[in-house]
């Protein structure tokens, strides 16, 4: 992988692939860059395609005190070793930091985001001892705990789908990840979209949610984009919490190729 420095010393790594427009591609909770590897030839042909792994994992550093502002950061090195400019698309808690790096002037040309970690009236937010519980539960090395408490009162999982994800191929990466869960809640705020905020975000913003996706992340998709002055919100064939992927890499490919509105 290739590596840029952020501003705060730490190397982030990325992948750089295809034509056109740049697009950069930012993953939320658990994952590294590796949760694009079916997107990223879907968008190739139409686009230069960057993907990184986020600080804390995969190939990336990390350091000692986090803030939200390093992965801003973070972010805004790749963007700069995409030529300085470029449409990013992000999902899950990554397009709560997308949004925050937007607010902080971070040069996109337009976002994506795809079913951001808000709840909104009428879904119950995480226990008010999230953030603590969570860090406890690191901090005595219970990982695997820690991600199933994460799961359960943040995503709102089930126990007897936690234990299908605990047998399947990816729960490897989620314990060996779980240290940078508390990035993620960090990141969330609390859980509330910051209409205010974003009402002065003039960005042109596209939302997405699947069609099988839980109701309160279309809720909270719906009212993101609801809050934002250029966005619009679109619905697209899926599963929870996941859009079919030859749908998506065509929507993004034609939204990272339009002209402005």
């Amino acid at each position: 992988m290739r590596k840029v420095i952020s501003r705060d010393g730490t190397t982030i790594a990325y992948e750089k692939t295809g034509e056109g427009p740049p697009i950069v591609l930012l993953n939320g909770s658990f994952r590294d860059h590796t949760i694009f590897d079916a997107l990223v030839p879907e968008l190739a042909p139409h686009c230069t395609v960057y993907v990184y792994d986020r600080r804390g994992r995969g190939q990336s550093g990390d350091a000692p005190d986090y803030a939200v502002q390093r992965e801003v950061e973070d972010l805004a090195a790749v963007i700069d070793a995409a030529g300085g400019e470029a449409v990013v698309f992000a999902g899950s808690t990554g397009a709560n930091l997308a949004l925050e790096a937007a607010l902080a002037g971070v040069p996109m040309t337009r976002l994506a985001l795809h079913e951001p970690y808000f709840r909104v009236d009428g879904y119950p937010k995480p226990p008010w001892n999230f953030a603590k519980t969570l860090q406890v539960l690191l901090d005595e090395g219970r990982r695997g705990e820690a991600v199933e408490y994460f799961l359960t009162n943040l995503v709102g999982l089930t126990p007897d789908t936690i234990a299908e994800w605990r047998r399947g191929p990816l729960w490897a990466m989620n314990e060996a990840n779980a240290h940078t869960l508390p990035y993620d809640t960090r990141i969330c705020g609390d859980f509330t979209v910051p209409v205010d905020r974003l009402a002065g975000l003039r960005l042109e913003t596209l939302v997405l949610n699947s069609d099988g996706t839980s109701a309160w992340l279309r809720a909270a998709a719906r009212a993101t984009a609801a809050a934002l002055p250029n966005a619009r919100s679109l619905e697209l064939p899926g599963s929870w919490h996941r859009i079919d992927m030859d749908v998506l890499g065509r929507t993004l490919a034609e939204f990272a190729a339009s002209r402005p509105a």
